[in-house]
């Protein structure tokens, strides 16, 4: 989704956002396969967790760092604070899907009837909710936060990746276009980018996370 953004770079939160819709279309074609148990796969290969964690990070940074900040600037005017609530209730609906889902990754009696439903549910959710950020709230943020405050935002971000820097870039660009992936990279530190070229990217490969750990390990 293109837009024309006049305050703030937003490269970095359409590549989240489409990293988050290639894993949900991933763990689709998971749960929809019939030749293996989707419970096996998603408990036991790396995709799950990374996809877990960035989601978190990725809404926990916004729910610190976006909407109460633009919730102050915006006091009054109710239907911009209406899509903010918009914004933080869908948050709400979507963080609980991934705890239902390791529930019914755990429970071996019925977790399996409940996983379609459930993986289906967060395919929406989270696919209507990016959508929604894109189409709405992107263009107010642009207009509402200062590049100070959208920095805080992404400072929050990279201080909850943290040590997990050497599997989040490579995730982050993993199936990326080319053009989008260097216009990202050329933004960042020369470090950052070595090691991304050097040693990230092929360990991240390497892990080949779709795959469960076990079998991976067994060949």
């Amino acid at each position: 989704m293109s837009q024309d953004f006049k305050n703030l770079d937003m490269t970095m939160m359409f590549a989240i956002h489409d990293a988050l819709r290639r894993e949900l279309e991933r763990i689709a074609r998971i749960t929809a396969r019939v030749d293996e148990d989707p419970r096996h796969v998603l408990s036991a290969a790396v995709g799950w967790e990374l996809f877990k964690k960035f989601l978190t990070i990725h809404h926990t940074s916004e729910d610190v760092k976006i909407w109460p900040v633009m919730e102050a600037a915006l006091a009054g005017r109710s239907s911009e604070l209406a899509l903010l609530a918009d914004m933080e209730a869908e948050h709400g609906v979507i963080d609980p899907l991934l705890a239902d889902i390791d529930a019914a990754l755990a429970d071996r009696d019925s977790g399996l009837e409940r996983l379609t439903g459930l993986t289906d549910t967060l395919y929406t959710k989270l696919g209507g909710h990016l959508d929604h950020e894109e189409r709405d709230a992107l263009r107010l943020m642009d207009i509402t936060l200062s590049q100070e405050q959208w920095a805080d935002f992404a400072a929050e971000q990279r201080t909850r990746v943290g040590d997990d820097s050497a599997r989040y870039l490579p995730w982050l660009l993993d199936d990326i276009d080319a053009a989008k992936a260097a216009k990202l990279l050329g933004n960042m530190p020369e470090p950052l980018r070595n090691a991304y070229e050097n040693d990230w990217r092929k360990a991240y490969q390497d892990l080949d996370i779709w795959t469960p750990r076990t079998a991976s390990a067994s060949r």
